[in-house]
């Protein structure tokens, strides 16, 4: 259920970012998982359990590759910034318990933006607080929609392909694509 629930959560946030509005990644979050575990049986009552997966996500580890690439693109001299339509509290926790807190500039979430990823303006919020253009940055994402939004507010793009899977035709391409984040520091400078 997963992964229908994670599926239900972006669509209701990118609805509300089409429509103008900006919601909260734990509320909508919340309120998807009352209406996927509506019916089912489950070991606790319905708020039990929707506070139990959601309290999970605080809990979380980094991918095993993160922790080498943030090191390689700092040492590379690249400022680092996260953009996540989750909260910035949950980004501190991850990367502060896997030791590489220090080497991020900024923990940036859409939350203080005027819209989610891939809305425009969630770009354009995250380049205006690093103090650059949109032309001068480039995103890092797991998600084609986040590389394809990001490449439409003229950011230059990374897909990080860690399943191998293929890349959606309808979507802008990503300018490089890698299989794990410690591969992006030696494609950026031409060494790989």
């Amino acid at each position: 259920m997963a992964k229908l629930w994670f599926a239900t959560l972006l669509r209701d946030g990118f609805a509300l970012t089409a429509a103008g509005d900006n919601g909260s990644f734990s509320g909508i979050g919340a309120e998807a998982l009352r209406g996927v575990f509506t019916g089912m049986e489950l070991n606790r009552d319905l708020e039990a359990a929707v506070e139990h997966v959601m309290a999970g996500f605080s809990n979380l580890g980094l991918h095993p590759d993160v922790t080498d690439g943030i090191k390689a693109l700092h040492a590379a001299g690249y400022r680092l910034a996260t953009l996540t339509n989750g909260s910035t509290q949950l980004a501190e926790k991850l990367f502060t318990d896997a030791g590489i807190r220090d080497r991020l500039e900024l923990l940036l979430s859409v939350e203080d933006a005027p819209a989610w990823k891939p809305g425009r303006q969630s770009y354009d919020y995250a380049a205006s607080v690093c103090g650059t253009r949109p032309e001068e940055m480039l995103l890092v994402a797991v998600h084609p929609w986040d590389i394809h939004g990001a490449s439409r507010a003229g950011l230059s793009t990374a897909w990080l392909n860690r399943t191998g899977g293929p890349y959606p035709d309808y979507f802008q391409a990503p300018d490089h694509t890698v299989s794990s984040l410690a591969e992006l520091a030696p494609a950026l400078t031409g060494g790989h």
